[in-house]
Order: C-alpha cells, then sequence, then structure tokens
C-alpha cells in the first residue's frame, strides 16, 4: 500500500519535496484512524499527545518501547508505519543527495552565483598560463580566496583541485561579473582574448566597482592610455610577462616600476665596473657611495659568473664585479673610486 501510494505522489505531485511530506502526513492520519479502530478504548497511546510520538519513533524505527499497541490489529498497523516511514526517509534521502550533486554540478559548471568578499578575481581563462598565475598568487598569499570567471565554451572548472572558485558567462554582461562578486572584490585582472576585450571588460568592471585594484594584461602597452580614460587608477601590464601579472597583484604599483625602468626615458638604468682600487669592498659600503654621493640606487651585483640580487650589506665584493644600479646618469669608475 505504501509502495502504490508513492507512486501515486509522483505523477501527483512530480519530483519536488511535496512527495515526503505528502506521504507521512498520510501514513499519520490513517493510521492513527486505524489504530482507534483497533486498540481498546483509553488506551494511552491514542492519546494525541502521546500518538505523535510513538509515530515518530516507530516511524524512524528508533523504537523506545515506552509506547507500544497490544493487539495484533495494532501491530499491523505498527508495521504500515514503519514502512510508510522507511519510504519517506528514503525520499527524503534521495532528494537530499540529488540536491548536493546539483549544486556540485552546477559549481562545476560555473553557474552558480558566488557570496565572496575582498577577494581576487581573474576575468579570462588561458590553459597553462592562468594556471602559472593562479599557482604564483596561491604560492604568496595567505587564505585569499580566487574567483575564476571564464568564458561560455570553459563548460567545467578547469583547475578542480585548486582553492578558487569558478563562473562562466559573457564577460561585459554584469550579471556573469556580479556572480563572480566583481563588486566586492578587492582586486580585479582583466586577461581578455585580445585588447579590444579587455577594453569592453574594463568598462563593465569600473560601472560595478570603483574601488578595487583593477589589472589589465595588454599585448599592446601602447593602448594602456586609452584604458585610463575608463579607470584612471587601472594598472596595465604587458600580456606576454605572466609574472610580472602575479607581482602586480601581490604588490599593487610594482608593474609601474617595472615600465619605469624598462622604458627608454624614465628608468635610467645602468651598470659599472668595480674599480681596482674598491677590491674587497662590501655591497654595503658600495650602496652608500652610490646613494651618499650620486643619489643612486644599487640593485644586483654580478661576480665570478653569479647574479645576486640585493645581497648581503657584507658581501665582499672583488675588483671587477658589475654593478647594476638606478641614477641619474651613468658613472664612471672614477666617480666611485674619488
Amino acid at each position: 500500500m505504501t509502495i502504490a501510494l508513492l507512486r501515486l505522489l509522483r505523477k501527483l505531485t512530480g519530483s519536488s519535496w511535496a512527495i515526503p511530506v505528502t506521504l507521512i502526513a498520510f501514513v499519520f492520519a490513517t493510521s492513527w484512524l486505524m489504530m482507534s479502530a483497533t486498540e481498546p478504548a483509553g488506551s494511552a497511546l491514542l492519546q494525541p499527545g502521546t500518538y505523535w510520538w510513538w509515530f515518530i519513533v516507530t516511524a524512524s524505527t528508533v523504537g523506545y518501547g515506552d509506547f507500544y499497541p497490544t493487539t495484533t490489529g495494532g501491530h499491523l498497523v505498527g508495521v504500515y508505519v514503519i514502512a510508510g516511514g522507511i519510504a519517506t526517509l528514503t525520499t527524503i534521502f534521495a532528494r537530499i543527495a540529488t540536491a548536493v550533486d546539483n549544486a556540485k554540478g552546477r559549481r562545476m559548471n560555473g553557474t552558480v552565483a558566488l557570496r565572496e568578499q575582498d577577494h581576487l578575481v581573474i576575468v579570462g581563462y588561458h590553459p597553462g598560463r592562468t594556471e602559472r598565475i593562479v599557482a604564483e598568487v596561491l604560492a604568496d598569499t595567505h587564505g585569499r580566496k580566487l574567483v575564476l570567471c571564464a568564458a561560455p565554451d570553459t563548460t567545467v572548472n578547469p583547475m578542480p583541485g585548486q582553492p578558487v572558485g569558478f563562473v562562466r558567462g559573457d564577460f561585459t554582461d554584469d550579471v556573469t561579473l556580479r556572480r563572480a562578486c566583481v563588486h566586492t572584490a578587492a582586486t580585479v585582472v582583466i586577461d581578455a582574448a585580445d585588447d579590444n576585450e579587455a577594453l569592453a571588460v574594463l568598462v563593465t568592471v569600473a560601472h560595478l566597482t570603483a574601488t578595487a585594484h583593477v589589472v589589465v594584461a595588454l599585448r599592446d602597452m601602447e593602448r594602456a592610455a586609452h584604458l585610463t580614460y575608463v579607470h584612471p587608477g587601472v594598472n596595465c601590464v604587458q600580456w606576454h610577462h605572466p609574472r610580472m601579472l602575479a607581482e602586480e597583484l601581490q604588490d599593487p604599483g610594482m608593474a609601474r616600476i617595472y615600465g619605469e625602468l624598462m622604458s627608454s626615458d624614465g628608468g635610467n638604468t645602468y651598470s659599472i665596473r668595480l674599480p681596482h682600487q674598491l677590491d674587497q669592498t662590501s655591497f654595503g659600503a658600495c650602496q652608500v657611495i652610490l646613494g651618499q654621493r650620486h643619489d643612486a640606487v644599487l640593485l644586483a651585483v654580478e661576480t665570478d659568473g653569479q647574479l645576486l640580487i640585493s645581497p648581503s650589506w657584507h658581501h665582499q665584493l672583488t675588483a671587477g664585479a658589475t654593478l647594476f644600479y638606478v641614477g641619474r646618469r651613468r658613472l664612471s669608475p672614477a666617480d666611485l673610486s674619488e
């Protein structure tokens, strides 16, 4: 009877949660009527305050035994309640499992709206390149949440083993970017398919947030000025240098420093050989000479075929070592030994 009732409910209510609710209510009402007809009048089991308790512990197959039917008909009603309880619980567990699987599938497919704040959003996915950027960011941050927003053709999360949220859709649609929580993000990276798409995505990002640190990877750095018309605080990085992009995400403003250092009119980066007179001079002493006398900053040194970036202040240098520095002009060996 219970199985037939379950099939009937499926036809009437489909696959909604109404099935287990309707089933347990029906079993409760009918079992109470049948129990009233089989148990002797005045039985404590038939009292409204008692029967619901007996029904719950019996339907869930717990069976405390504090109340129980005494007649054969009552025992049969108890079997009916147990069968109805098992059918109801099975249906509920099946619904829960289906709901969990559907939620997991939607997350893997990128169709769920996330709930993140102060996180990093990467807009655009490029196999291999994006994984490298994510790995470098995760290695240098602690507990920072990442969200990947990919194009519709990326049908499943390409990094399921990483702590990275996944959303897919049209980058220029604010609905897609809202699902990635761009409006509450601390940092937004636009790594689009080309510079035209990057500009279009930046328009949408600028519409959603004015406080996030926005970084755009460009193929043509000459277009960086055009992007500042849309978002004055945007930081542009050469697309071909994902390592530089990762550094800009971790240390905002680093891209501008690199840009100045690599430009022909702003970096003023030079190198000079350590003169013979300064043999066995420490790195710190050279730093003092460059800084105090020439307003220059010593960055690195190459000695014995080894390049050392910002070595120890007490590191001893031999004559002929190459010093790399940033300064206002190119210095001569005489400038160091004077």
